[in-house]
């Protein structure tokens, strides 16, 4: 007797079939409002300086927040959408990001919207990883290739769609309207959703590993901890060099878990592949550059420009512009001249453009700007695109949501870094360049003046005259010192990515 194919299972097939571009759109909204929710904060920190009083320190924690939570538990994420149900946990993690993003914006003090901004983490954490695995299930192989670049497309418009939606709420709006640009977005996405997206789930899923989780995220988090409290308290400080201490203590805990674990979080052996683990570590070492630069960009052009927000997501567009054009040409570089090549050149050109950044004036016409900028998109794009081709092609078919996995890992916890160490340079150096102008002034407002240049504007603008005018130069002055150091060291983390490459990425594209 012929066992008949099952009538039931075959109509949800072809109804998967037929809804599947329907069902990319709201994958798409999903994954739009987590890319924008990483970006859209950036163009606000000025305004939220001023209007919540944030010190330096609480900036770098309001941003690096929702980046640690999204990093530490991607992998941890998918694991369990694998489990339990990919549709489930995308409209849970959406419902989560929009109830938190209306916490953020209705916030009354720094502390709430940081820990909003961490519960924002956990929804997006648990909405990115579904996006892509959905994709590869409701496509047939020849239409999937078509659609990932459409994802991916996506991910790339939210970076200047953040920058330029958010300056224009800031410019009409209160501070807290930043939040809530995603929150329309994720209703309609939770609706489309129910309807729309096909639940999946792996045929066998793998076992969750906790305690990798939580020993990579405590790692993660300690680590970028001891950087931001180093600009207060010392980079010599025992408290200071005790956190350092205890986060790679962890990290090697976490690595030596992972490597004895049958069921790790992160499979560590797989950075035995050369083309892997090079590729990953440009991509971290970029996110680094790029995620710490855009912190101390947008406070440049308000602060020291007097741009407004609006004003500064129209500055950043030549460095959109370029990214744009990069990532066109990027795929036909890596097929002609092979990644390593690429990824190498894109991360000499990375660290050059920065180099020349670093000796930005208060005056420096907005047009040798915005070239710079766009060369920096270039850079960028063709990090991006051949570090992705690199770590994808490193990993077997079977494994592309892995490969995935590894590649949006390495781009975030590089991007938290960025923010947390040249945020802390800038910071650490500024109050050394302002301390001398300060001496003369009470304690309390010598303190507020040496956090932060918004802060300086602030306490310049009470004195008036020109005492106020004389601490407002000399507060410009010794920004713009301390931002050529931070983007010195930027410059430093894309040459390290080069040399790593030039180093240890195969000469040949693998097979």
């Amino acid at each position: 007797m012929h066992q008949q194919s099952d009538p039931v299972q075959a109509s949800k097939e072809s109804r998967k079939y037929r809804l599947r571009w329907w069902t990319l759109s709201v994958l798409s909204m999903g994954l739009l409002v987590t890319v924008v929710d990483t970006i859209i904060v950036n163009v606000a920190i000025p305004t939220l300086q001023r209007e919540l009083g944030a010190s330096s320190s609480e900036l770098q924690w309001i941003i690096d927040s929702y980046i640690l939570v999204l990093a530490g538990l991607l992998l941890t994420m998918g694991s369990l959408a694998d489990r339990f149900g990919r549709k489930r946990g995308m409209l849970i993690g959406l419902i989560i990001l929009g109830l938190s993003s209306v916490l953020a914006a209705y916030s009354t003090n720094t502390g709430q919207l940081i820990a909003a901004r961490t519960i924002m983490g956990l929804g997006a954490a648990m909405i990115m990883p579904p996006t892509l695995s959905i994709i590869v299930d409701v496509f047939p192989r020849e239409e999937r290739a078509k659609a990932i670049g459409i994802w991916a497309g996506i991910a790339a418009i939210s970076v200047p769609l953040g920058l330029l939606v958010g300056g224009a709420l800031l410019d009409n709006f209160w501070w807290g309207s930043v939040f809530l640009f995603s929150v329309p977005i994720i209703v309609l996405a939770v609706i489309a959703g129910v309807f729309l997206i096909p639940e999946s789930r792996h045929e066998s899923p793998p076992k969750i590993d906790p305690a990798g989780a939580v020993l990579s995220i405590s790692a993660l988090s300690l680590l970028i901890f001891a950087f931001i409290n180093a600009s207060s308290r010392g980079w010599l400080d025992p408290l200071i060099i005790g956190e350092f201490a205890a986060a790679i203590a962890l990290g090697a805990m976490f690595i030596a878990y992972e490597l004895r674990s049958s069921h790790p979080m992160l499979d560590i052996r797989l950075f035995k592949n050369p083309r892997l683990a090079s590729g990953a570590g440009a991509s971290a070492l970029g996110s680094v550059a790029f995620i710490g630069f855009l912190f101390i960009l947008t406070q440049y052009f308000q602060f020291v420009r007097d741009f407004t927000p609006f004003e500064t997501g129209l500055g950043i567009v030549p460095l959109v512009l370029g990214f744009f054009s990069g990532t066109t040409v990027a795929p036909r570089l890596v097929k002609g001249f092979g990644t390593k090549v690429v990824a190498a050149g894109a991360m000499t050109l990375t660290a050059s453009v920065l180099v020349s950044l670093s000796f930005l004036e208060i005056d420096t016409p907005y047009w040798v700007i915005g070239i710079q900028l766009s060369f920096l998109g270039i850079g960028l794009s063709n990090l991006y695109v051949s570090s992705t081709d690199a770590m994808m092609g490193a990993v077997p078919a079977a494994n592309a949501g892995l490969g995935s996995a590894v590649n949006n890992l390495t781009r975030q916890a590089g991007g938290a870094m960025g923010v947390a160490v040249l945020g802390s340079l800038l910071t650490s150096i500024y109050a050394r360049k302002i301390a001398a102008a300060v001496s003369g002034l009470p304690e309390g407002l010598a303190k507020a003046a040496q956090d932060n240049l918004g802060s300086a504007a602030q306490v310049a603008a009470g004195l008036g005259g020109p005492r106020g005018d004389a601490l407002r130069e000399a507060a410009n002055a010794a920004f713009i010192d301390a931002m050529g150091i931070a983007l010195l060291v930027a410059a430093a983390s894309s040459f390290a990515g080069a040399l790593l490459l030039l180093r240890f990425m195969p000469a040949r594209d693998l097979p």
